[in-house]
């Protein structure tokens, strides 16, 4: 098989081979900042105009801002499962939403080589704050089989409610009165790990769930905008959790706090003389959602993108980054280097001078990072989705291949765009560029190992389960 994710560590890792020298006196502090369903319009800095995001548009301002990065999958549990592991959904164990009950997903296999256990054995402490969704509570993957400290939801599901009647600390449960908003709790346990582990090198992994699904967001934040758009008072946004009332208004709320917490980080690195050795990386798990009464299209969230969630368009999986590291990125800077989240995993182990596990998919990005070095290029990057007929997609140089209705039709046509001059994707071209479909048909076919849990063709594999 082309792709073992569940070999041993000890056994799985190849040399580190990097152009990185570690010229600080410690291995940098890393703070990887995941928000849930924000477009990449969603960001002034990214061409936003209804909202500003002022601290988030600082990292761009101090850092470097990416153009051409790309989500690991266009929805939550096969995001996180690419960015944890460093392989695209043709590879990776998790490749859809999987639910068990009466709490959590599907978990990953008890032996499989993840960031934070790859960062602990380079001495790094450890901790996620927000929402995971890999592994149920006391699964063979809980966050605590990978982490040294947790807070948050470890549901993706419940976390559609900003006021549950519990959250996850490591491994006890925390039982709340429901009329909670969790929002700064959590940020609060975030700072507090940032704060504590200080002396050592860190890997603080903040998914917040914001702005995802209900549109709860707290009140202080969300009243300017009820002045501003308050032709929307009586709109109703309906989901988990109690209803809303102008979720127009709310969204933007809940992206103001967002900002104000990403405000919250910068002043602590700053505070503790830790700035200048923290990598901040600031990016969304897939494009905007349309859940809660949120509107992306009255936000323009998907930029100039078409699709959002749940699309392989690049409204669903093209995302923002952004990367501040004072003294080593070159502050205000603009890179179109072509990315992808599975890149994640090798460039935090070069960080941290770790060894780099063998069959991956990703490319450190160390290189483009620090202006050092030669940069390794992506031939393609590649998905695959298992929701709405089954769907496949492929990004190279200039061109982007899609196809859909898989699950019916293994060789469903396969439309092609070229994203230089149709960045909608538009216009199909596979019918004037038939070599390049036979080009899209490799990439698909060298992409895809198959998986006793993922089926095209039978979606009763894909169903809940129970826990």
């Amino acid at each position: 098989m082309y792709k073992l994710l569940t070999i041993a560590l000890a056994v799985c890792a190849a040399e580190l081979s990097s152009g990185y020298s570690q010229e600080k006196k410690a291995t940098p502090n890393i703070i990887y900042i995941l928000l849930d369903d924000a477009g990449y319009g969603d960001f002034s800095c990214y061409g936003q105009r209804l909202f500003k995001t002022p601290n988030i548009d600082r990292l761009a301002k101090e850092g470097m801002k990416f153009t051409q990065h790309y989500s690991g999958s266009t929805v939550c549990a096969p995001t996180r499962c690419v960015l944890m592991t460093g392989v695209h959904t043709g590879h990776s164990f998790v490749r859809g939403n999987r639910e068990v009950e009466p709490e959590g997903q599907s978990p990953m296999p008890a032996d499989i080589v993840t960031i934070p256990r790859l960062l602990k054995s380079a001495g790094y402490m450890t901790g996620a704050f927000g929402k995971w969704g890999l592994g149920a509570p006391g699964s063979t993957s809980d966050p605590m089989e990978h982490f040294d400290a947790f807070f948050g939801y470890n549901c993706q599901r419940l976390a559609h409610n900003y006021y549950p009647d519990h959250l996850w600390k490591n491994r006890e449960r925390v039982e709340l009165d429901g009329k909670t908003h969790t929002s700064q709790p959590i940020a609060d346990e975030a700072l507090n790990f940032i704060r504590e582990s200080k002396d050592n090198p860190f890997f603080a992994y903040v998914p917040i769930t914001a702005p995802h699904a209900a549109m709860h967001a707290v009140a202080k934040f969300q009243a300017p905008y009820d002045k501003k758009f308050s032709e929307y008072a009586e709109k109703i946004g309906k989901y988990s959790g109690p209803d809303v009332k102008n979720p127009i208004a709310a969204f933007a709320g809940m992206m103001a706090e967002v900002d104000f917490q990403v405000g919250q980080i910068l002043d602590l690195v700053k505070e503790l003389g830790i700035d200048e050795n923290t990598l901040i990386m600031l990016t969304s798990d897939n494009g905007p959602h349309k859940e809660g009464g949120h509107n992306p299209d009255f936000f323009d969230s998907n930029g100039p993108w078409r699709g959002h969630k749940r699309d392989l368009s690049e409204g669903g999986i093209r995302t923002a980054l952004l990367a501040r590291w004072p003294g080593t990125i070159q502050a205000g800077s603009v890179t179109d280097h072509l990315s992808a989240h599975w890149d994640m995993l090798p460039t935090f182990c070069e960080l941290a001078g770790s060894k780099i596990p063998a069959n991956i998919d990703g490319n450190s990005i160390v290189p483009t990072l620090t202006s050092k070095g030669a940069q390794k290029q992506h031939e393609y990057l590649y998905w695959e989705f298992y929701e709405g007929g089954g769907k496949k997609a492929v990004r190279f140089g200039d061109w982007k291949g899609i196809q859909l209705g898989i699950g019916k039709n293994p060789n469903a046509p396969i439309a092609i765009y070229r994203l230089t001059d149709d960045p909608g994707e538009q216009n199909d071209l596979s019918a004037i560029y038939p070599e390049i479909v036979e080009k899209v048909k490799g990439y698909f076919a060298e992409s895809h190992t198959p998986s006793e849990n993922w089926s095209f063709v039978s979606s009763g594999k894909n169903k809940k389960k129970k826990k």
